[in-house]
């Protein structure tokens, strides 16, 4: 038997007292007992690391000792109280104290306060030795340290004493040496002159010898401090400094001089022309389009001077009161902000004067313009101030903590910031108004279309045109193959109610087409025509993965109708411009139905449907809106919370092209695509949702409902609803004798101008019975029937431009009898290829009724002309289908890269064809969508970067730069430009990932763009220098500018911007004997490119030639970059009510689309392995320090 431990009980008994009297927590607890079923109040008492307890208060002896050296006490949680438990645990509290031992059973107490349990556990936790070991050890080893730097100190301290007293000693020494001296002196100057002797000759030879010996010291150790001085931290910081602030007075003189030509070539000729005694442009509108510049000018010209003087008075450079001065004239800025939409519409609207347009363009032909417009000179002012706020990012960046200017520069900039982000909106809104006017400037002919100022820009591009009569007669596919005489490229400009076409001029202006100019309202979009004839049926069958073209057929109300026929130069953009199109045509008519019609033959129309939904023009705490208006004639918003912005996505009264664009270009930023998917999906399964509480009382409410939902029947019994592939297009329309015949249709906006099947909504004559409206006059108010049905009669077809009606005829029957042999297949075989049941074609004969009858409707014909919930849904499996679309179609990387959300829209989409509700255009629509998700594109058999860089090692060796002619050099440097910059997803531009420092892993292909421009650099520089004879480095150079020449014919600005950079770094440019022996005619091609690449007005040179350049072109990344970093500064993406800055994202948005324009578009360059090899070899390169001491060793620097 073990025996007990033996412990010093009258010891305890002492420290049990003493615990229970000074203890460091004294109180009453419960003690849960051994057996683990009840508990006993006992008085506890914890004296360092021990826990006594006693039967109570009182007691003089403990009943138990706990220690408590290696515990952990912890909270408990309340245990469960049993059905038996008579005690109330709702204000009881528990800890344990556990001890490190397998066998030791924990300690379980609980009070009845939990302030009071709080306590315990601290005390108990601190209750350790080992703690107050180890802080006691830390104190010590503090306490040594003092004890160092105190004996340190003192020993300093004795030092300087001592110091002192041999400096005391020293002055001694000096005051009676400088007595005697004086005494010396006093008795030379009494006794006569002596002539001196040759031993005072020589004390003053070495005299003046030691003078220099000291002046050699002070300046040699001189020297040191400067030069220790110049490589330090702080000197660097303040090297960085000054130049910021000499690039600041550069970007003002610029900004000086720009607002001097705004006011003294356009602001002043124009208040002299308003004098006149016909006057061209009002008083009134010259201010209200020049408001405050001229105010602007003296503020910033005052500005310009003081900074000029602080520039003076270097290296002392005191900024922060000059900002002082700026800053509370912020308010004439904001003036101008806040009128800057206001003026570019005013000025517009006078541009359609042509005695104003006229004088304005003899004003902006100026030499002092430099070709550029007056718009232009008005938007310098909305860029100031983020490049101020810019310039106090890296002012303070340089600026150290405890600097005088440290704190009313951080002021500054704040102040700046919040004007920013007004600007940031002004200059959101104003966008589309100053691209719009910069377009019509590109246009020779000039085009007034474009001065409406709600006119929104969708996108542009070159597409082949190709004529009605030789249509089969294309290969697909080949843009830059067609040869045929009547073909040809053309620059196409998207707006939302007018299509452009253009051709390109010399000097890269615009001239319109015949028929240029197409009314979106007017159109129909057939995006796979059918065949003209058995050829090209034939050619159609063995080409069916290169039908690139579409076809627009147009049916003004003034003029015949034509046909025009575009062909892209892949599926992905023939998809995005027929997504777009489609788009456009929709809500044009979907906003001439919203603002005329109904209002005579509805209680309730769909603009008090709109009127009455308060959220969609009053501003709340989840959305605010701007003063602009979309697409679709509602306010666009500006900021929104994300529920707002998916609800605005999936709204199914309407849904605006440029919010779609910048919604899908930007989603990531907010939100995920698994986010946007399940909306979508949840829209598609409860499709009341999409619609507004308001609305939809109103929808149901209306007693003449019928009439709002299904419209009036067509006039011929025959009449159906054609589409092309997905439902958002609009439907084929011909011209019939019935054309003249214009009827009031009613069709529900909530279909968000996606006009459904009527054919299929009322498929018996007995359906329209109840619901025969009046017949309206013709007027603005009406619409076209031939714009929602099809005729059943044709009788002619639409002419092309210069097309012969006798080929039309021809045409015709064969049209007719294909569209025959369709609707026979239709009628026989339910379950026909996507093919065939594209569309529906009416009878063969006019004069015998025929019920139309949609396939898998899976509701009858008179319950479904009652079914309002029927419509809805329609229109909610069509706005899904058309953002999958336009989601697929324009960002199919989205689903490249991401598997899983792949299988998902397949999978939902897949779900919803199995749907027995589903009409036939729906079902095609999604089975078109699923097979854009998993068909590759065929168009671009292009080579890729990654086959290249794995060519490139593969072999093994280079040819030399002279095996290579420069024409060979400049198209595969184009091709590897280009192949880079294409890869660049949409993304990386979000957030300036690039100047982050996890840029690599946030924006890799940003970074390996940097990196290939800044290895070509690096490789054209190595080959200048690797040679040793001055001629052969006059002919490399005069090779890579010739090579430079080509890049620019090319377009390939890029390569530009590589080689002209490379010539102006250090090592190149100070070889002054080499460039003694440069030809005056090379030097002056550099002059021309370096001017055309010049970041001088914001790359205003290099944009000028970007905007009359066609694709294919490779512009400078860094420009683009520039523009999003100033979006990005001072701007965040989300408000301080954590809203989406929607305005900054439609900004981006915008820049991405130019950037994709170039990417989508690729060269027709064959590869060159050998040429290519010797780009990409970098064994041979050298840095830049290798390139400066080879320099070196070329030209030694000359003394001077």
């Amino acid at each position: 038997m073990q025996k007990g431990m033996r412990l010093n009980d009258g010891h305890i008994t002492y420290l049990a007292l003493l615990a229970k009297k000074d203890g460091t927590r004294r109180g009453c607890l419960s003690k849960k007992s051994s057996d683990n079923t009840k508990w006993h109040s006992k008085w506890f008492a914890l004296l360092q690391n021990m826990l006594f307890y006693f039967e109570n208060d009182s007691s003089s002896r403990p009943s138990g000792l706990y220690l408590l050296e290696g515990c952990v006490c912890d909270r408990a949680p309340s245990p469960k109280p049993s059905l038996s438990a008579k005690e109330c645990l709702e204000k009881q509290y528990y800890f344990t104290v556990t001890f490190n031992h397998d066998n030791q059973k924990a300690l379980e107490l609980r009070t009845e306060d939990v302030k009071d349990c709080d306590e315990w556990v601290a005390a108990i936790t601190q209750a350790s030795y080992r703690n107050l070991a180890t802080e006691h050890e830390t104190l010590m080893q503090k306490y040594l340290h003092l004890l160092q730097i105190v004996e340190t100190e003192k020993t300093v301290a004795k030092q300087l004493r001592q110091q002192i007293e041999d400096g005391e000693i020293e002055i001694e020494r000096l005051k009676s040496e400088i007595a005697g001296l004086l005494k010396d002196n006093e008795k030379i100057q009494s006794n006569p002159e002596v002539p001196p002797s040759d031993d005072d000759t020589e004390i003053k030879k070495i005299k003046k010898v030691q003078s220099f010996l000291r002046g050699w010291i002070c300046r040699r150790k001189w020297k040191t401090i400067i030069q220790d001085y110049i490589r330090s931290p702080h000197a660097e910081s303040m090297r960085k400094r000054n130049q910021v602030v000499f690039s600041m007075l550069e970007a003002e003189a610029e900004y000086v001089q720009q607002l001097y030509i705004l006011v003294n070539n356009f602001l002043r000729p124009l208040r002299m022309a308003a004098s006149s005694k016909k006057p061209p442009i009002t008083h009134d509108d010259v201010s209200s389009i020049f408001l405050n510049s001229e105010t602007i000018m003296f503020l910033h010209q005052i500005f310009y001077q003081g900074l000029k003087a602080r520039i003076a008075s270097w290296p002392t450079l005191v900024l922060a009161d000059l900002f002082d001065i700026l800053l509370p004239m912020l308010n004439i800025y904001q003036e101008f902000v806040r009128n800057h939409q206001y003026s570019l519409q005013i000025l517009a609207h006078c541009k359609q004067n042509r005695d104003f347009d006229k004088l304005l363009k003899q004003y902006e032909a100026k030499p002092d313009c430099e070709e550029r417009t007056l718009e232009t000179f008005l938007t310098y002012p909305m860029f100031q101030i983020p490049r101020y706020i810019l310039t106090l990012h890296e002012l303070l960046a340089h600026t150290p903590h405890e600097h005088v200017e440290r704190n009313s520069l951080d002021y500054a900039k704040s102040k700046l910031e919040e004007l920013s982000r007004i600007m940031h909106d002004e200059v959101s809104e104003t966008e589309n108004i100053r691209k719009n006017l910069a377009i019509e400037r590109m246009i020779v002919e000039g085009c007034e279309v474009l001065l409406d100022t709600s006119q929104t820009f969708v996108r542009q591009g070159s597409l082949i045109q190709v004529p009605m009569s030789e249509k089969g007669k294309i290969t697909r596919g080949r843009l830059g193959s067609l040869s045929l005489k009547k073909e040809g490229e053309r620059q196409c400009f998207l707006f939302s109610k007018h299509l452009i076409i253009c051709t390109r001029g010399s000097g890269g202006k615009l001239h319109i087409t015949k028929n240029g100019v197409v009314s979106l309202i007017d159109c129909t979009l057939m995006e796979e025509p059918e065949g003209t004839d058995d050829e090209s049926k034939g050619e159609r069958s063995g080409q069916d993965t290169e039908h690139l073209d579409f076809k627009v057929m147009v049916e003004p109300k003034d003029s015949q109708p034509y046909t025009v026929i575009l062909v892209a130069s892949s599926r992905q953009e023939k998809s995005a411009w027929t997504s777009d199109i489609s788009q456009c045509i929709d809500n044009i008519r979907c906003n001439g139905l919203m603002m005329n019609a109904f209002e005579e033959n509805s209680k309730v129309t769909v603009p008090q449907m709109i009127k009455s939904d308060t959220s969609l023009y009053c501003d709340d705490v989840d959305i605010r809106f701007s003063k602009m208006m979309n697409s679709c004639k509602v306010l666009q918003i500006r900021y929104a919370s994300v529920e707002r912005l998916l609800e605005r996505l999936t709204d199914l009264r309407f849904l605006s092209i440029d919010f779609l664009n910048t919604f899908l270009h930007s989603y990531r930023v907010f939100t995920s695509a698994d986010v946007v998917l399940d909306k979508l999906i949840t829209i598609y399964k409860k499709p009341i949702s999409a619609i507004p509480a308001r609305s939809l009382e109103l929808f149901f409410a209306s007693s003449q409902n019928n009439k709002l939902l299904y419209g009036e029947p067509p006039t011929s019994p025959r009449a159906s609803r054609k589409f092309s592939s997905p439902p958002p297009l609009s439907i084929t329309k011909t011209s019939s004798p019935n054309r003249r015949r214009k009827l009031s249709l009613n069709i529900p906006i909530i279909t968000g101008g996606k006009a459904l099947d009527l054919a299929a909504l009322s498929c018996s004559p007995n359906g329209y019975a109840s619901m025969h409206p009046t017949m309206s006059p013709f007027s603005k108010t009406t619409l076209d029937i031939n714009k929602l049905y099809v005729s059943s009669t044709m009788t002619s077809k639409i002419p092309d431009e210069g097309e012969p009606k006798a080929e039309g005829k021809a045409e015709e029957s064969v049209l007719n009898k294909q569209d025959l042999s369709v609707r026979e297949e239709c009628d026989e075989d339910p379950s026909q290829s996507d093919e065939a049941e594209a569309e529906m074609s009416p009878p063969k004969s006019p004069s015998t009724p025929k019920n139309i009858k949609s396939k898998n409707s899976g509701f009858p014909t008179d319950q479904r002309n009652g079914d309002k919930e029927f419509v809805i849904r329609r229109a909610a499996t069509n706005r899904v289908l058309n953002v999958l679309r336009h989601w697929v179609s324009k960002h199919s990387q989205d689903f490249e890269l991401n598997t899983e959300l792949k299988m998902r829209v397949i999978g939902f989409l897949e779900e919803v064809m199995h749907d027995p509700e589903l009409l036939t255009q729906e079902r095609k629509a999604a089975a078109n969508i699923i097979r854009t998700l998993t068909q590759e594109d065929p168009g671009d058999n292009q080579v890729t970067l990654e086959e290249i860089l794995q060519m490139a090692l593969e072999d093994c060796k280079t040819e030399p730069f002279e095996s290579h002619s420069a024409l060979e050099i400049a198209e595969q440097l184009t091709l590897l430009d280009h192949l880079v910059f294409k890869v660049i997803p949409y993304e990386e531009f979000f957030g300036q990932g690039w100047m982050k420092n996890d840029k690599n892993e946030r924006t890799p292909y940003i970074m390996k763009t940097t990196k290939h421009f800044n290895d070509i650099s690096n490789r054209i520089a190595t080959e200048i220098l690797q040679w040793d004879d001055v001629n052969m480095r006059v002919a490399v150079i005069e090779k890579w500018v010739a090579v430079a020449d080509i890049c620019r014919c090319l377009h390939n600005y890029n390569a530009v911007l590589e080689i002209t950079s490379s010539l102006n770094r250090s090592s190149i440019f100070r070889l002054k004997k080499t460039w003694l022996k440069v030809s005056k005619q090379t030097k002056t091609v550099i002059d021309k490119l370096q001017k055309l690449v010049s970041s001088e007005g914001r790359f205003k040179n290099l944009r000028e030639a970007l905007k009359n350049c066609d694709p294919p072109c490779v512009p400078y990344l860094g420009m683009y970059l520039t523009d999003l970093a100033f979006i990005e500064e001072g701007t965040p993406n989300y408000t301080e009510d954590n809203l989406v800055n929607f305005s900054k994202m439609r900004m981006i948005s915008h820049i991405i689309r130019e950037i994709r324009q170039f990417q989508q578009t690729a060269y027709k360059i064959d590869y060159q392995p050998k040429v290519a090899k010797y780009l990409l070899d970098s064994s041979t390169v050298l840095d830049e320090d290798s390139l400066y001491d080879a320099s070196l060793r070329i030209e030694p620097k000359t003394s001077s």
